[in-house]
């Protein structure tokens, strides 16, 4: 049996000894049982009907379960946890507490709780069966309720649940897609035929249409498969692009009635002619070992894997969250993190601090909270008189904070205390860099924080002993990064305030500019613009989705930033690329593609390192900082995609100014030929975010200058058209681009079907490229407008 739960607890509240642990199922824990009890019972939950307490086992040995009663099974393969040496076998624990009023008892009421410890961190998919087990409890108090519960939980069954990568969960925790990678719920069947590009087509345009066009453009669909599979078998070579039950191309008008063209069936050139893709039309007739002939069941929403659990023949339906990473724990609200410490009574009280104050006293209040949580700072959530579980939900959105949702960073479980009380103070204290939620307001007293967030005021205290960080050898004041070759900074000795753009390279600026700069208050500064992003975002009510991935990207810059700030400063580094731009090539050969991070120009990325450099050597002292270099060794060895910087080719798609046609044609060329697989296809596809765009910046490539480069980006888009999520992708695109891609592909195919024929009438020696040539780098080279070539116009 899979081990899905670990322990059940139980504690009851007893007027004369207090909060104790009166039964452990199957065994004990072997930790301390007063401490467990006052975490179950939480302070004031006499006051409350109802509350969840969330807090971890196994994080320091004064809380760490007794290996010889800790479980030690083999887990299930659907145990997402890290393999890596340096990460603890984390225990969550979710706790349900319950008052009940009787007068027939001394107090007046009843308090139990009850406990479930586990090794997932999805723990919230757990709160239905407990509140069951709960009331079991309180009508039946004896240890059979615990056992049922028990082996309830663990046979829940998750063995077919799909096992997503990293970058399958970047994709589908933005995706608003309901059948996203609905290929992976796929079991297989002999005999049976589905077609996955069928299902995703009728999945959007369910979504995006009425039900009556639904049923036109799908019976128009069934049309145009019939045709082009009997075409296909009929072996004169069919279409790669189908445009029609006449295979003619897509009337312009459609387009200006909104109707968008639909995106074809991918087709492959192979040795006789053309062969069919791994999609299959309901004509078609796959062999009975074919991998790709599958089942999909019914399936209401791909991001979540559908289970239950049976207790005391109650079937409980239960959703499992497939996009969720390790550092991931629970349920959280980053919206209600966010707008608590954003309202107008909202203040920052306490010393100004190099890593805290990136604006100084223009700082925001959630961007101070960010950078306390990456530079490892001593952080208690207090909620006095408020609900335990709701304190708990502040400090779980705190991590998810600095973390980017568990994407970017890890390590904050072995920090993070959602709960915390007296009894435990000396366990969450002995961690550096804790982030703890209390709801008793002696901690604020105590005064053993670096930084305290009221979560019924808004307001944000620094304590006025923080510890003021001593600067390293090679940090310049304020920093004046290292000239290297290729560095496209300049010295920042000219940018260390207005009155230092005079000053000569290098100058060293005066004690007093240092001080003013160290904290200078800008109220455009680049992170008040971002939480004026996330703020107008809120009130237009976009969901925590995308608030979510706003933070996220955002922790991805910073890294990257760090980066390159340790280039600057120390010569290498050792988290990412070095920086180098794009270098251009003699002509007919290849250039040398940039990498890096890239910046909108120097200027900007000066200012943007010099405002980031305290809180950056802040983080290069914390046990994150070294998971993410061991992670990034870790990416180099094993990433799909090997010998470039993927990000920075998108970067500079998405962002450059003025890029050069053969860095442009070198950046799609590396595409067509570094991205094959469906791995590699896939992480690519995890940097074109539907909320930035999707495939846009790539797409913009249909209408280059270049007919080449043009004809390039459809072979990339090919490639991508090849999996059902790359299809998915090409389906979001609008109607413009979408009838620039199949006009343009239709095109190709033409042309390589030409090419072909010439080959076989010359006995396989043609003069006919397949292939377009690559960039040349003469600018004298005639430049053919996609919509006046003839290639484009469909002339062949």
């Amino acid at each position: 049996m899979a081990q899905n739960v670990s322990f059940v607890l139980l504690a009851e509240f007893d007027i004369d000894v207090g909060a104790i642990l009166s039964r452990q199922f199957p065994t004990p824990l072997g930790t301390d049982e007063q401490l467990l009890a006052s975490l179950m019972l939480p302070d004031g939950a006499e006051k409350q009907s109802e509350d969840w307490t969330i807090f971890l086992l196994n994080q320091t040995p004064l809380n760490t379960v007794d290996p010889l009663f800790s479980d030690s099974p083999e887990r299930d393969s659907f145990d997402r946890r890290s393999s890596t040496d340096d990460t603890r076998d984390m225990l969550y624990v979710l706790n349900l507490v319950r008052t009940k009023h009787d007068t027939s008892v001394r107090r007046g009421a009843i308090v139990k709780a009850m406990a479930i410890c586990t090794h997932y961190p999805f723990i919230q998919i757990f709160k239905p069966v407990l509140l069951m087990a709960l009331d079991d409890y309180f009508s039946d108090p004896t240890i059979e309720c615990l056992e049922r519960l028990y082996d309830s939980i663990n046979a829940m069954d998750l063995s077919r649940a799909p096992q997503l990568s990293r970058s399958e969960k970047l994709i589908m925790r933005v995706s608003e897609r309901k059948d996203v990678f609905i290929e992976k719920f796929a079991t297989p069947r002999l005999g049976s035929n589905v077609d996955l590009r069928a299902i995703s087509s009728q999945s959007s345009l369910n979504h995006e249409s009425g039900s009556e066009e639904a049923l036109a453009v799908r019976s128009r669909t069934t049309s145009m498969t019939s045709s082009a599979s009997e075409s296909s078998t009929s072996g004169d070579g069919g279409s790669a692009v189908w445009m029609g039950e006449d295979h003619r191309r897509p009337d312009i008008r459609d387009l200006r009635r909104g109707r968008s063209p639909e995106l074809p069936p991918k087709r492959t050139p192979g040795v006789n002619g053309w062969r069919e893709s791994r999609f299959f039309t309901h004509k078609e007739r796959p062999s009975s070992n074919d991998s790709h002939a599958r089942h999909i069941p019914p399936i209401k929403d791909t991001h979540y894997y559908e289970t239950s659990i049976s207790f005391k023949n109650i079937t409980l339906p239960i959703r499992l969250p497939l996009f969720t990473f390790d550092d991931e724990i629970g349920e959280y609200s980053m919206i209600r993190l966010i707008q608590t410490f954003s309202t107008p009574g909202a203040t920052v009280i306490g010393p100004l601090h190099p890593h805290l104050h990136t604006n100084g006293i223009l700082t925001h209040p959630i961007i101070l909270l960010f950078n306390a949580l990456v530079t490892a700072k001593r952080i208690i959530f207090l909620g006095y008189g408020k609900p335990a579980g709701l304190v708990a939900d502040f400090v779980l959105a705190a991590c998810a904070l600095g973390s980017g949702c568990g994407c970017v960073l890890r390590g904050f479980p072995e920090r993070v205390f959602p709960y915390a009380n007296l009894l435990s103070k000396d366990i969450f204290e002995s961690v550096s860099g804790f982030i703890a939620g209390v709801t008793n307001p002696v901690f604020e007293q105590a005064g053993k924080w670096d930084v305290l967030c009221n979560i019924e005021t808004g307001r944000i205290l620094v304590n006025r002993d923080i510890q003021t960080p001593s600067l390293p050898a090679n940090f310049p004041s304020p920093p004046a990064f290292f000239s290297r070759p290729g560095s496209t900074l300049k010295p920042e000795g000219s940018l260390s305030s207005d009155e230092d753009f005079g000053k000569a390279p290098g100058q060293t600026p005066s004690i007093a500019s240092v001080q003013r700069n160290d904290f200078a208050a800008k109220a455009d500064n680049a992170d008040n613009v971002f939480m004026e992003d996330i703020m107008a975002a809120i009130s237009l009510h976009y969901g925590e989705t995308m608030i979510r991935a706003r933070f996220t990207e955002y922790l991805q810059r910073f890294v990257r930033l760090a980066s390159r700030y340790e280039e600057d400063t120390m010569g290498s580094t050792s988290i990412g690329f070095p920086s180098q731009p794009y270098t251009e090539s003699e002509p007919g050969e290849f250039g040398l593609l940039g990498t890096g991070l890239v910046f909108l120009d120097d200027l900007a990325g000066a200012r943007e390192l010099q405002m980031n450099a305290s809180r950056i050597e802040g983080w290069r002292r914390t046990r994150s900082y070294d998971y993410y270099r061991k992670d990034f060794r870790a990416y180099l060895e094993t990433n799909a995609i090997q010998g470039f910087d993927l990000a920075h080719q998108i970067g500079r798609l998405r962002n450059a100014k003025n890029m050069a046609d053969g860095e442009m044609d070198l950046i799609v060329r590396t595409l067509v030929e570094r991205v094959r697989s469906y791995e590699q296809v896939v992480e690519v596809l995890s940097h074109f975010p539907p909320h930035a765009g999707g495939l846009l910046p790539l797409t913009f490539g249909l209408f280059h200058q270049q007919e080449p480069i043009r004809d390039i980006v459809v072979e990339v888009l090919d490639t991508f058209r090849s999996y059902p999520i790359g299809y998915q992708f090409l389906q979001s695109l609008n109607a413009f681009h979408r009838y620039a891609y199949v006009r343009q592909a239709h095109a190709r195919q033409e042309r390589m079907a030409m090419s072909i024929g010439s080959i076989g009438a010359n006995n396989g020696i043609g003069t006919h490229n397949l292939f377009p040539p690559p960039w040349t780098g003469n600018t004298q080279q005639v430049r053919t407008p996609s919509n006046r070539s003839e290639t484009s116009l469909g002339a062949g």
